[in-house]
């Protein structure tokens, strides 16, 4: 009978040691599924990329990449939102960077109770770093994090590198279009565009301007851009380089002489993100050729 009870004292000792120990995998699967709305694009690709996907149940307009993103339900751009589209998904929390709008549709959903979560808007590659580590905190992907900021230093490195065999810098113009004001707007140099630009081996002509302007014929044709960039809105919005060098100024530029108008996704430029690298390569091709 002692014997007994020894056994089954052991068995229920070992028992409880293995259900209180924990491993690293254990703590991953405690991390539980959410019902995000994201509002910023930059947020949206690494929420993917950090394999988080699945828990994204809308996004805004600017939201474009990785392709899946366009198949979710559209709140409103990131600065028109549309509150009701908003609550009718029934999402535990809303993600974004702190560039949303109107201030009515904000007041309103904190006044029904949806949780919002600000990132902050990563401008450098070390930003971009912590935002992957501030992002997979929320869903236990350090590992995938981890994976994402060795591979884009490989870009990188490898960018960096490659821009070596070009001797000369084209001037470059990047236009893109402002669905909130319905206008084009020329890109300056401040900005995560003409770090990449630069990187790639060219130079953004508007380096007097900062921030965006709108698009006019004194503008474009002082700074004489021997390519224009227009993000892919815009350039859709009219359907061809031959129909772009029509704006105001553009045909009196060397871009605009040669048809030398490429269209660029706007993803791929206007944010930092894990294909940084990849895109940078990309753009030095584009304006190199």
């Amino acid at each position: 009978m002692k014997i007994i009870k020894i056994v089954f004292l052991l068995a229920f000792v070992t028992l409880s040691l293995v259900t209180c120990t924990s491993t690293p995998k254990d703590k991953t699967q405690t991390f539980g599924k959410q019902r995000i709305v994201c509002v910023a694009k930059q947020l949206t690709e690494l929420i993917y990329a950090l394999g988080a996907g699945d828990q994204l149940v809308g996004v805004d307009l600017s939201s474009t990449y990785p392709p899946a993103a366009q198949k979710l339900t559209k709140v409103g751009y990131h600065r028109m939102l549309n509150a009701e589209g908003i609550i009718a998904l029934k999402p535990t929390v809303v993600y974004h960077d702190g560039n949303v709008a109107p201030e009515a549709v904000i007041q309103q959903l904190e006044k029904v109770g949806v949780p919002m979560k600000v990132f902050p808007d990563a401008h450098t590659i070390p930003e971009v770093k912590a935002l992957f580590d501030t992002l997979a905190a929320q869903f236990g992907a350090q590992k995938q994090a981890d994976s994402l900021k060795t591979k884009l230093d490989s870009d990188l490195a490898k960018a960096i590198d490659n821009v070596k065999q070009y001797k000369t810098t084209p001037k470059v113009a990047i236009i893109h279009f402002g669905r909130v004001i319905n206008n084009y707007l020329v890109i300056g140099k401040a900005g995560t565009a003409s770090y990449m630009l630069e990187m790639a081996g060219g130079k953004n002509v508007m380096d007097t301007l900062k921030g965006m302007k709108p698009l006019s014929p004194e503008i474009i044709s002082k700074a004489q851009p021997d390519i224009i960039l227009v993000t892919d809105f815009g350039y859709d919005r009219i359907g061809s380089a031959e129909k772009l060098a029509t704006l105001p100024g553009i045909a009196l530029t060397p871009a605009g002489k040669n048809k030398k108008i490429y269209r660029i996704e706007e993803h791929d430029l206007i944010y930092l993100g894990p294909r940084t690298g990849e895109n940078i390569l990309m753009l030095m091709k584009l304006i190199h050729q």
